[in-house]
């Protein structure tokens, strides 16, 4: 279809009936107050983004369909966030994607920096100089942009400001996510960045398969080493099922970029696409984990783009793979998205 400007503009009153973002908080439950964005774009790939979650990614459909797990705890405000042990898990909603870090990923911890719970605070704190605006840009294509700012600091501790843009277009069945990590602070911060991105049923099923060029594959643990044969495989639900951890080192193309597809024909038929396709910068985030948990009411595959492992601060720094931002340093992290 031909989504220009040109052919556009003489044919619709409001470019809301072709796309947009509308706004609107949750009225009931313990998700009351928490604002939403909901993102149309013409294309029949729709989410939805929680400013008041660190500007996270919540769930997502294709063609009406849901690709993301939604956990059994819904959309919660981030004032139920208990950052002790693993009380992450009470609040915690799916999604499309949840920012994990940027003191702590994995499980808790006592660091230098203090107690850490599980997978870190950005995902619970709210962003700040939150904006949102659609356009034509330059080539004639209709943008439709969130922005804001997430603020991690403490009193006598660190001082770290994500300026993160989320971006898609009309008639594009994709979003990007770009993050711009700056240290404000006086003194050399750890960074632990982990993307946590959740797909689940009818999407992922028995029939989905993971396609990626040839790379180093490696079990998390013993537990992992049991599916490291299967890892581009799903199962039905399993009961049971202890969740498996897996690294994958992707190799790099010549944008800088790595990616993996996720395929599932009889999802994806009617569309005329292929794949969902995930495409991270290599130099900034390095790492892919795979989670597989094809658990009986917990089914979910999440692919995690990271600069580290899904391990904590600690068992990081033993490694000796643990990753620092200097006073004045500024990291960009970039995301894409799309069907293919």
């Amino acid at each position: 279809m031909d989504f220009s400007r040109k052919n556009v503009i003489g044919r619709v009153g409001r470019m809301e009936q072709l796309a947009g973002i509308k706004r609107y908080a949750f009225e009931d439950g313990k998700g009351r107050g928490m604002r939403a964005f909901e993102v149309v774009n013409g294309s029949g790939f729709d989410f939805t983004v929680y400013p008041d979650r660190g500007l996270d990614i919540g769930p997502a459909r294709y063609n009406g369909l849901p690709l993301t797990w939604t956990t059994r705890n819904g959309p919660v405000a981030p004032a139920f966030y208990d950052a002790t042990g693993v009380e992450w898990l009470r609040t915690w909603a799916g999604g499309l994607l949840t920012t994990c870090g940027w003191l702590n990923v994995g499980g808790p911890c006592v660091t230098p920096e203090g107690e850490q719970g599980i997978h870190g605070r950005m995902d619970h704190t709210p962003a700040e100089e939150v904006n949102t605006r659609a356009f034509w840009n330059d080539v004639g294509e209709y943008v439709l942009e969130i922005t804001g700012r997430i603020v991690h600091s403490r009193v006598f501790g660190e001082n770290l400001a994500t300026s993160r843009t989320i971006a898609t277009k009309l008639g594009w069945p994709g979003v990007t996510l770009t993050d711009r990590t700056e240290n404000l602070g006086a003194a050399t911060s750890p960074l632990m960045q982990l993307y946590h991105m959740n797909f689940g049923w009818p999407f992922i099923s028995e029939e989905t398969r993971l396609v990626a060029p040839p790379h180093k594959v490696t079990p998390r643990d013993d537990e992992a080493a049991k599916g490291i044969g299967e890892w581009d495989r799903f199962l039905p639900p399993t009961p049971d099922f202890a969740e498996q951890v897996i690294y994958h080192e992707l190799p790099v193309g010549e944008d800088g970029f790595c990616s993996i597809q996720i395929r599932n024909d009889n999802f994806l038929k009617p569309s005329g696409k292929e794949a969902l396709q995930l495409s991270f910068r290599k130099e900034e985030l390095p790492y892919l984990v795979q989670w597989r948990m094809p658990g009986v009411g917990d089914y979910v595959m999440g692919l995690e783009p990271a600069n580290c492992h899904a391990e904590n601060y600690n068992s990081m720094a033993e490694k000796g793979l643990l990753r620092y931002i200097e006073p004045g340093q500024s990291i960009a992290t970039s995301l894409k998205v799309e069907f293919v």
